[in-house]
């Protein structure tokens, strides 16, 4: 995984999951078949990479250990509470010395630091009694030019090692394990391997993997790994053309292909010209080619070593087991001196402007003229104090946190261009950032732009914050340290990840997670009348000549350079070749691919340690759901330990609404919290979510359900606050949903804009997801719901109503209105609540108050019979990779019965012939097949993917790939038991109360849930062949294909390589 210089600052109000590209792809789960055996939407991120385990790998493991566990604080993580239990005695052991011991009240956690004393390894380790347990090695890998090489380093590891020696133990992680976290991160400066499970034996397997990766790995004597994850030359026939090949190759291609990954690339560039922030660590695609084999084995030797490396514990697993698992690597190992030391970046002492390009789409129309402009600032040139990192978090929630934040908001309403850029303040390199501006700027008004930053920032440091705003951002960043809720990404790997943006600059690394007196003291300071901000703004920003404004201009011609420059440059080394050498390249290409295609032996892969069937439990879990009705609602319960705080989702049928209001239907929702109220602005609204509660969000929902014509559709609106505060949420609830305001033309234009601006970076980014959308739309009514409200027909949609603002207003606003007066009924509704016993008893008779506000009267259903014609589509962006989707219904095209096999069988095909057909072999960045069980459709997508028939041809393969699968009985129970692990994947109490309620909207019941349960476990090899014969039909006359590509791709398949391939090429940008 690659994390761009995009990352929000880890610190302290808890946004700490880094903006990442993924590297080590997985197949991302559709929230209607995931919620189908229990688990909620599987984002597509790395949190949801699974992995491997075994029972008795290592001796004298302790079983009797017990964790240390005191009283819940506030602040502590969301869990059931545990009994009082005796500290755990920190002592040295196991070759460690322990350098500190501090009890952090923040997490419940008492954290060691130890020293290994003969390489001066470093290691950070967190006891408490969280069963997600965790683990990370974090090197520091700062770079000296663009050739990619800790990035291809990152992903060729984990192919074999010297304890694991086969192709991809990482892949065999993924195929059957019940972890909650595998994956790697390259940052700009330093290189992540962290892994989490619930499950002890499968912690440490996992453990053990992954040490034996970073410090033995094969790939720094084998160069078919470096050629197949870093890049190669291709040849297949002497006439043929010469091609590079590559999976981080192709990665960054896509990522060069995006105007805000370029926009960000570039911009991190110019702040730091003079240190190793200056090249891009994840590989520039021009320049990967000149990355030779000794470069990468050197960089390894230099930096992969344990007295370079910082190592993560957190858990209730034995902390001395920790240790002793850790010192069977380390002590084969001697001290040595590492000089990875992240230089700092000298100040400017004048600012600076550049100016660059991005590649865009020919003839895009108006849009071609856009750019991105943006004022971006280096901080400080020496680390800050707590104190004034905590003040700074703060002022950045201030001026950019909401839509209501004033610098935000200036240039929001400005209408010099279409959505901002630059994310506000970076926290997560050597030195902190500060970045600001807009895209889809006429380069006419780039001055204007920076002007109004300027002059917005000296009002607000003469004339500071309102009292509302300062109390809102004090409640918001609060309650989510309180709270501690990282969704589906693992509590120790956050902090983990927040730690170590101090530790890996040599910062105190329990400073970043001790933050209770940092905030007590700038609270006080606040309430003493203290002028906070403003000095802060003039100090950081007004005054700092380390400045550097970034303009980015849309250039046409751009693409089609690079790929000629790329193109000649591949033909003049071919000319320059010998006939000799041609047939070497030729040689070693076939070799590369008999490599890819050559299976690990059944023999070999049995040096990845597995778990046995016995060790998966039998039975289905479930969530306690109490189901009431009131007032004609249905009210469900879910009385679980959440710290004192009340989650809400209240759900509105959206089935009266009439079809051609649905592209309206996603800014309705956003309208809702953003244009204010009756008897509130927009500003005020905003900081009265932020002063009442933790969050309030409202979107729609659309899912189809099995064995039913009908989907079901709902608006949600989804909330939660302390229990003492429900009186609040709901009064919210009933304000947004009664009294918002549709009346502010300019507010809601500029709404429009930002989501015209973010679907088009969409679009060229995940291409995967609208292809996806797109292929759906053509089979279920569902698909085409989504399709209007989230895919290509809702961007078209959005650009024809950017125009209608201007020139009829007044029908845009009737519009908004007939959504809220067809929505707001009582028929239809659910309110889900979770919370413990005393919260949810708290809030019933808010709740009561509220609905008794809805309108009783029951509109009628509207016709939702739309579709889009079933036909082979390429929609062009321009872009240097390939997006393609092929699918078909199983259910309508196969007759296909559903059984619980058919996920253990998509699960095998996700880390076998997909994985090595698509990215290994075809060198996309990844490929997979997603089965959404409730619609009956199976699609296969890959993502950033040089081919393109290609890869049809490779879909195709697939039914002969099932009906040949040597699966013997260790590779069948390693799949049952990865497909276990996905759907009892571990959740927070408000994720589980929230799959409840998908379970209860989508028809899902406990019974059904344990059927597919014990499918899975008795699935075996004929399973496989009888699905292969389903799959036909995703090769058959009724399957369609959707591919996001280039305009100069989708012609040459049309007009050359397959003429009329594709019933219709779409233009989009």
């Amino acid at each position: 995984m690659l994390v761009g210089r995009t990352a929000k600052l880890a610190g302290l109000a808890g946004r700490i999951l880094p903006a990442a590209r993924v590297c080590r792809f997985h197949s991302p789960t559709k929230v209607a078949s995931a919620a189908f055996l229990g688990q909620q939407r599987r984002p597509f991120s790395a949190a949801a990479v699974r992995g491997v385990a075994v029972s008795g790998l290592r001796t004298g493991l302790r079983t009797s250990w017990t964790p240390v566990s005191h009283q819940v604080r506030a602040a502590a993580a969301v869990a059931a509470p545990a009994p009082e239990k005796e500290k755990y005695e920190a002592r040295s052991v196991a070759g460690f010395k322990l350098v500190r011991n501090e009890f952090v009240a923040e997490y419940d956690s008492q954290v060691l630091t130890y020293q290994h004393e003969k390489t001066g390894c470093k290691v950070m380790s967190l006891v408490n009694s969280d069963e997600n347990k965790c683990f990370g090695v974090v090197l520091r890998t700062p770079v000296e030019n663009s050739k990619g090489i800790p990035h291809i380093l990152e992903h060729s590891v984990l192919c074999g090692s010297e304890k694991y020696p086969i192709k991809e133990p990482f892949v065999e992680l993924m195929k059957g394990s019940l972890n909650t976290f595998l994956n790697a991160f390259t940052y700009p400066d330093r290189t992540c391997y962290p892994v989490a499970s619930c499950n002890l034996q499968d912690f440490y397997n996992l453990v053990d993997v992954y040490m034996d990766a970073v410090f033995f790995p094969n790939c720094v004597r084998d160069p078919q790994t470096f050629a197949q994850e870093g890049w190669h030359l291709e040849l297949e026939k002497p006439e043929d053309p010469l091609i590079y090949k590559g999976v981080v190759f192709n990665e960054m291609k896509g990522v060069y292909s995006q105007p805000d990954s370029m926009n960000g690339t570039i911009t991190q560039q110019a702040l730091f010209p003079a240190n190793s922030y200056a090249v891009d660590s994840g590989g520039n695609p021009a320049i990967i080619p000149d990355l030779t084999f000794e470069e990468f084995q050197d960089f390894h030797a230099r930096y992969y070593h344990p007295s370079n490396a910082r190592i993560w514990f957190y858990g209730d697993d034995d902390p001395e087991e920790r240790l002793r698992i850790l010192s069977a690597y380390l002590d084969k190992f001697d001290a040595r001196q590492v000089d990875s030391h992240v230089e700092k970046q000298p100040l400017f002492t004048e600012p600076k402007r550049i100016r660059e390009t991005y590649a865009a789409g020919e003839d895009a129309g108006e849009d071609a003229g856009k750019a991105f402009v943006s004022v971006n600032w280096v901080l400080s040139e020496e680390p800050l104090e707590l104190e004034t990192e905590l003040a700074l978090d703060f002022l950045d929630y201030l001026l950019v946190g909401t839509s209501a934040a004033p610098l935000r908001k200036r240039l929001s309403d400005s209408e010099l261009g279409e959505a901002m850029v630059g994310g506000g303040l970076q926290g997560d390199l050597r030195q902190p950032v500060f970045s600001v501006g807009l895209k889809g700027v006429d380069p006419d008004n780039f001055q204007k732009v920076e002007d109004l930053i300027q002059t917005t920032l000296e009002e607000l440091a003469k004339t500071g914050f309102s009292q509302s705003s300062i109390e809102a951002a004090l409640n918001t960043t609060e309650f989510h340290l309180r709270e501690n809720n990282t969704g589906r990404f693992p509590r120790g790997l956050s902090l983990m990840l927040r730690a170590m943006g101090n530790w890996i600059y040599d910062k105190d690394p329990y400073e970043a997670l001790q933050w209770t007196k940092a905030l007590d003291d700038f609270k006080a300071r606040l309430a003493s009348g203290k002028d906070v901000f403003g000095p802060l703004i003039e100090k950081y920003l007004l005054k700092n000549t380390h400045k550097v404004t970034v303009e980015l201009l849309p250039d046409s011609k751009l693409a089609s350079e690079q790929d000629a420059v790329e193109k000649e440059r591949l033909a003049k080394a071919k000319a320059d070749m010998t006939p000799e050498q041609i047939q070497a390249v030729i040689k070693e290409t076939e070799a590369l691919k008999l490599r890819q295609e050559t299976p690990d032996s059944p023999e070999a892969l049995k040096c990845i340690p597995g778990l046995a069937l016995s060790d998966i439990p039998k039975e289905a879990s479930s969530i306690p759901t109490d189901i009431a009705t009131e007032q004609a609602v249905q009210l469900l319960r879910h009385d679980l330990f959440t710290n004192d705080v009340l989650y809400l989702e209240l759900a509105l049928d959206l089935r009266p609404l009439p079809p051609h209001l649905l592209p309206l239907l996603p800014l309705f929702c956003r309208a809702l919290t953003q244009m204010g109220t009756k008897k509130e602005s927009e500003t005020e609204l905003i900081e009265r979510i932020g002063r009442k509660t933790g969050g309030l969000s409202v979107y729609p929902f659309t899912s189809s359900v099995k064995d039913s014509p009908d989907p079901v559709a709902f608006l949600m609106v989804r909330g939660k606050s302390m229990a003492d505060k429900a009186g609040d949420l709901m009064d919210l609830y009933h304000d947004v949903l009664l009294t918002a305001r549709f009346d502010k033309k300019d507010r809601f234009k500029q709404m429009v804009l930002e989501t015209k601006s973010r679907l088009e970076s969409g679009i060229v980014g995940s291409g995967h997801s609208f292809a996806a959308t797109r292929l759906d739309a053509q089979r279920s009514v569902a698909g085409w719901i989504n399709e209007q409200t989230g895919g290509l027909s809702y961007l078209q949609s959005i650009r024809q109503l950017v125009q209608r603002v201007d020139s009829d207003w007044d029908s845009v606003q009737a519009d908004l209105e007939a959504i809220r007066t067809a929505l707001l009924q009582k028929r239809g509704a659910i309110v889900n609540m979770t919370g413990d016993e005393k919260a949810l008893t708290a809030a019933a008779p808010h709740i009561s108050n509220f609905l008794s506000a809805l309108p009783a009267e029951a509109a009628a259903r509207a016709d939702w019979s739309g579709g889009l014609p079933s036909i082979n589509e390429a929609l062009t962006v321009p872009t240097q990779v390939n997006y393609v989707g092929k699918a078909a219904n199983l259910y309508e095209d196969a007759g296909f019965q559903l059984t619980g096999s058919s996920y253990v069988v998509n699960k095998v095909l996700g880390t076998t012939w997909l994985w090595d057909r698509i990215r290994v072999v075809g060198g996309a960045y990844g490929g997979f097949s997603d089965f959404d069980t409730h619609s009956g459709m199976y699609t296969y997508l890959s993502y950033r993917d040089p081919n393109l028939l290609k890869t049809v041809e490779e879909y195709d393969g697939t039914p002969d790939f099932l009906r040949t699968v040597d699966l013997d009985k260790d590779a069948l129970t390693k799949a049952i038991i990865g497909t276990i692990g996905d759907i009892d994947s571990y959740q927070l109490p408000d994720a589980k109360g929230y799959t409840a309620f998908m379970r209860h909207l989508l028809n899902v019941t406990d019974a059904e849930r344990q059927q597919r349960r014990e499918e899975i476990l008795g699935t075996t090899v004929k399973d496989f062949r009888d699905f292969a014969e389903v799959l036909e039909c995703v090769k058959g006359p009724k399957a369609r294909v959707v591919a996001v590509t280039s305009a100069e791709r989708a012609s040459a398949v049309n007009d050359k390589e397959r003429p009329g391939f594709f019933d219709s090429i779409t233009k989009v940008l």
